[in-house]
């Protein structure tokens, strides 16, 4: 019954067990944690990052949390949104599929930093984990996609209660604690997608973390929240949502898993912009073709590729993150499609400028979100095109474990940070047996 949907979420979170999570979620758990660290390193030298951190140092209060792939320590909320943050500025963190929502930032970051401030194992780490991803993409499969539609940033929105859920869970919170949590999470739940292409983005998805262990350590404390706070008249799902469908909250709990649709990234995009990227590399491989004789670039896709990256009007390296222009010029021009590729120098390049106004879109609905057409005209007459019907990293051409590792190879050494990558993976693939999760985060910091 919906009257019952909090408590009954709250009762789920409270009486589930590591026996009751299946080896194949709790393994997908760990990919999603190594996808997690790779992101955060590569983000702890981004310029608004450091800016962040040297701001927060300010109004600090302790030490007993790290920032990954940094020298500071920070209190308990503010590592967690410093860390939120850094997996989140490159728009290369993970993708739950049938929502679009960035699932590891927000309860990593929160449960990371918990476990410095209190020793948990590396069993009820991975279990607060699963649950915590559990809980935020339920609620966002509840309101999706007018949810986004209508402007909220689903990731900073529904991110707070997953982080709640899962600091709750290590916390064992009761059910009725649980519920207050979620009270308070739905409090404080906010971000907009205005924000996409700018740093502020990343203050939402920081807030998700932050606001999410604070909301259930209030609980902790007796901090009473609503008794409705999900399904209630001015509840967040009828708030949040136009029809919300409390079913997509409650039914198969235990059953199905949210992680099981979880995906990663080849390339510091929208996850939008893979099967373009994708078809733009294999055509730029072996090139005998100039840039210059280029006349037109028609991309076919699904509605919601045009919807959220036609943008040819940017100034810097994160808009491109979020645009077909760019991605489709700077993947056709240097056969590549990483950070470097994605940056303030690669965005102000007049070659690849010139190109942005020869894009054009096609919706077609008949298209999957990880699919894609690129066909360019030539001041020939000759046309050259490509198609990705699955694109790497999707649900059907998922990446392997390798690839995840050395993702974060890769992304330790464009961060810069000195941190050895070899012991930190051992630890992660390792993290069921660990009587101290919290190790983690000093493997992962200077």
């Amino acid at each position: 019954m919906t009257h019952a949907l909090s408590h009954q979420l709250a009762e789920y979170i409270e009486r589930t067990t590591w026996a009751d999570i299946p080896s194949s979620v709790g393994h997908e758990a760990k990919r999603a944690l190594v996808n997690y660290f790779a992101v955060c390193m590569a983000g702890c030298s981004d310029p608004d990052v450091v800016r962040a951190v040297k701001l927060f140092s300010h109004y600090n209060a302790g030490n007993q949390a790290h920032v990954v792939g940094r020298s500071e320590s920070m209190d308990l909320l503010n590592a967690a949104s410093l860390n939120a943050m850094s997996a989140n500025v490159f728009d290369y963190d993970d993708t739950h599929i049938p929502t679009i929502l960035h699932p590891t930032a927000p309860v990593a970051a929160a449960l990371f930093a918990l476990a410095e401030t209190r020793q948990i194992s590396g069993e009820d780490f991975l279990l607060a984990f699963v649950l915590g991803v559990e809980v935020e993409c339920r609620l966002a499969m509840a309101i999706s996609p007018e949810h986004y539609r209508r402007g909220w940033h689903i990731t900073a929105t529904c991110g707070v209660f997953g982080a709640a859920a899962a600091v709750g869970k290590v916390l064992g919170l009761n059910a009725r604690q649980l519920v207050w949590a979620l009270g308070n999470a739905s409090a404080q739940a906010s971000g907009l997608v205005e924000t996409l292409g700018s740093a502020a983005k990343s203050i939402g998805v920081g807030n998700a973390a932050r606001n999410g262990v604070l909301s259930a350590l209030l609980a902790e404390e007796g901090f009473a929240g609503p008794e409705q706070p999900l399904e209630g008249e001015r509840g967040f799902l009828n708030v949040f949502g136009e029809q919300p469908r409390y079913s997509e909250v409650s039914s198969g709990l235990g059953e199905s898993w949210a992680l099981l649709a979880n995906t990663y990234k080849p390339y510091p995009c929208g996850v939008v912009l893979n099967p373009v990227i994708q078809a733009c590399l294999e055509l730029s491989r072996d090139r005998t073709w100039a840039l210059e004789d280029i006349v037109r670039i028609e991309l076919t896709g699904h509605p919601l590729l045009r919807q959220r990256t036609d943008r040819p009007d940017i100034v810097l390296g994160r808009q491109s993150q979020v645009s077909a222009q760019h991605a489709v010029a700077v993947s056709l021009a240097t056969g590549k499609a990483g950070l470097g590729e994605f940056s303030d120098a690669a965005v102000s390049d007049q070659r690849l400028r010139a190109l942005y106004g020869r894009l054009q879109f096609i919706d077609d609905t008949d298209y999957a979100v990880e699919s894609a057409h690129v066909r360019i005209f030539f001041t020939s007459r000759e046309t050259l095109s490509r198609t990705i019907d699955v694109s790497l990293g999707s649900l059907g051409a998922p990446l392997s474990d390798q690839f995840l590792e050395n993702k974060l190879r890769e992304l330790v050494a464009y961060g810069r940070s000195g941190c050895e990558p070899q012991p930190l993976l051992d630890a992660l693939w390792a993290l069921d047996h660990s009587t101290d999760a919290g190790a983690l985060m000093r493997l992962a910091s200077l």
